[in-house]
């Protein structure tokens, strides 16, 4: 999944969890469960850190654009806004410590990027499956629809 439905899906659950607890107890564990899904990547083993930046940044942008409307436009009290963007943190941070260990080697997240490797293993990189394509990106589309729909109700 890129990260706008990762941060989505997790505002979504943040604003109906506020326990930051909670929050890591639910939002980890469904980040590698969307990640099963088939899904399209924009990065891959070959991608430049020039190349991964700009993407990263207008990925978060969309995020953070879409959060920051529903918070503003539902007019949420600070303790739920609060909320809502820890638990978008928190959906995305998986793939921060992923990228930590594949461009800076942090040896201690070896693990958890051979796990996050793992959950990706039905699709390989490289596979059609992981292609940056409508079809691929379907489950990001429905998955950021639900969360945003959540966000707004």
């Amino acid at each position: 999944m890129i990260l706008t439905t990762h941060a989505l899906v997790g505002a979504a659950i943040g604003k109906y969890v506020s326990n930051p607890f909670w929050q890591i107890l639910i939002l980890i564990p469904l980040h590698y469960t969307l990640d099963v899904f088939r899904h399209g990547e924009y990065l891959n083993k070959k991608s430049t850190f020039r190349d991964t930046t700009w993407k990263v940044t207008l990925d978060l942008l969309v995020a953070a654009t879409i959060i920051l409307l529903a918070i503003f436009l539902k007019k949420f009290n600070q303790s739920i806004a609060i909320s809502i963007m820890s638990g978008a943190f928190i959906s995305m941070f998986p793939d921060l410590l992923t990228v930590l260990y594949w461009k800076l080697n942090f040896k201690f997240l070896k693990k958890i990027y051979q796990f996050h490797q793992f959950v990706h293993k039905r699709f390989t990189d490289g596979s059609p499956e992981r292609a940056w394509t409508l079809r691929n990106a379907a489950n990001d589309i429905i998955f950021s629809i639900i969360a945003i729909a959540l966000l707004f109700l």
